[in-house]
């Protein structure tokens, strides 16, 4: 009896060393009454804040980020997120970007169109440049993946470029909210590239709608 609770507590601390590894995230920007960026950055608690989300892309289509009322990105409303976003990684808080969602339209055709939306998310979020910057100048920390439709296909090559990005720079980091059936439908193939940085379940995470 003695060993198997020792066994037990023993597996109970490799789990709350494992929960704690990779720090407490949140999804910000579907929520009007959440508050601000910087307000959400300021409480503390939070080591990554997943900007939710770039909803349209892929296919030839469009890019286009949805905040809902926070900003209106076709009227570059958006681009004064910047000065929050740059106030939340002084504080050492990194803000990614979240692909997908719940809703939305996205659909990775190929392995050039992965390449293709990786080419845009670099010139228009991270190290890259771009007129068009979205968020305006602030440089985004990486890429969260919250793929929950579309194609189960191409994703890996999404992560394989994006990662390959980290070469220039500034490292790009990539996180993923896999589906509780295992292995995920969309990403599974994606996450065994071992290039996630960060994976949580969205059992964990109470994704805002």
């Amino acid at each position: 009896m003695v060993s198997r609770l020792a066994l037990l507590s023993s597996m109970m601390l490799l789990l709350a060393v494992g929960t704690n590894a990779g720090g407490i995230a949140i999804y910000w920007g579907q929520n009007g009454g959440e508050g601000t960026l910087a307000e959400t950055c300021s409480t503390g608690n939070y080591d990554f804040v997943n900007l939710a989300f770039l909803a349209t892309f892929g296919n030839g289509q469009t890019p286009m980020i949805n905040l809902a009322g926070h900003c209106d990105p076709y009227s570059n409303g958006c681009t004064k997120l910047t000065t929050d976003i740059k106030s939340c990684q002084a504080k050492g808080v990194k803000v990614m970007l979240t692909l997908g969602g719940a809703a939305g339209s996205y659909y990775l055709t190929s392995t050039e169109d992965a390449k293709q939306v990786a080419t845009y998310l670099w010139n228009n979020f991270l190290g890259g440049q771009s007129s068009t910057r979205p968020l305006g100048e602030a440089v985004l920390d990486g890429i969260d993946f919250d793929i929950e439709g579309g194609t189960t296909q191409h994703w890996d090559d999404l992560a394989r470029y994006l990662s390959g990005y980290s070469s220039q720079g500034k490292k790009i980091y990539l996180t993923a909210a896999p589906q509780c059936p295992f292995p995920d439908e969309y990403i599974g193939t994606a996450l065994k590239t071992g290039l996630f940085d960060y994976c949580r379940s969205l059992s964990e995470d109470r994704e805002q709608t």
